[in-house]
């Protein structure tokens, strides 16, 4: 049995239901209206043309901030000496802002990390467990270009200087890497397990201790790191060795590599 329309009684043949068809008198009407409408719309912008033009209202600000003309020679303000223009020190050679090796360190010519003096990228972010992610990020955080040094002192004590800068444009990206690198510090797993202690005059910066880390038919493995930021600038110090490593030892590293930046 076919469809019925609703209300048809089942032996009652169904019946086609068309669309109204719309009457002549209403169309007439809705192009009526139409005319109306266009026809005030070109008479009130008649009326409008013919008024005379209405001034803008003043702006509210009662002068420029800055001056109308340039100062004179004389009164312009000099330029900071670049000892104190911190971008003039940080566009230059980055390799220049690494502090000198200290005293009784010699070079470590086998690590292939560096080229230099300087790091990819990519170079650095192996440094990491996690390096796909790592470098990801960095990228995305608009890296610039990785500076580092490697010595050694002794048969087993090594250390690491890194310099990431980030573009200009990007100063607060040197922070929030810092902070995210200090974040996990305090883990048992991935970090020192502990808060670590403040670098002096780094603001947020910090020196860590790890604990020993022992396995079988290995020697122990002991090892310091800090991490800090200034400017465009995110440094991280990392000391190895196989014997105890003191606070004093990774704190003096911090604090001057902190006063050349």
């Amino acid at each position: 049995m076919g469809d019925l329309p609703l209300g048809t009684p089942a032996d009652t043949p169904a019946v086609a239901v068309h669309p109204r068809r719309r009457g002549r008198t209403a169309l007439l009407i809705a192009a009526a209206a139409l005319i109306g409408v266009s026809a005030g719309t070109a008479v009130g912008y008649g009326v409008q043309a013919e008024r005379p033009p209405t001034a803008l209202p003043p702006l509210s600000q009662a002068g420029l901030a800055y001056p109308a003309k340039a100062l004179p020679a004389d009164k312009a303000p000099a330029p900071l000496p670049a000892s104190q223009d911190r971008q003039v020190r940080t566009d230059g050679d980055l390799r220049k802002l690494i502090m000198k090796r200290p005293a009784g360190w010699s070079d470590d010519e086998d690590t292939g990390a560096l080229n230099d003096g300087w790091m990819s990228v990519d170079g650095y972010a192996r440094e990491f467990n996690d390096e796909g992610s790592h470098l990801e990020y960095l990228l995305e955080s608009d890296i610039r270009r990785v500076a580092g040094a490697a010595w050694k002192k002794g048969a087993h004590r090594e250390a690491a200087v890194r310099l990431v800068q980030f573009r200009s444009g990007a100063l607060a990206e040197a922070s929030s890497y810092a902070d995210g690198q200090r974040s996990y510090m305090p883990w048992e797993k991935d970090g020192a397990g502990n808060e670590g202690d403040p670098v002096k005059g780094s603001g947020s910066g910090r020196y860590y201790l790890y604990p020993v880390a022992r396995k079988a038919g290995y020697m122990p493995l002991y090892r310091a790191r800090a991490v800090m930021h200034r400017g465009d600038i995110m440094v991280e110090i990392n000391v190895f060795d196989t014997g105890p490593i003191s606070k004093k030892d990774i704190r003096t590293l911090a604090e001057r590599q902190l006063e050349l930046l």
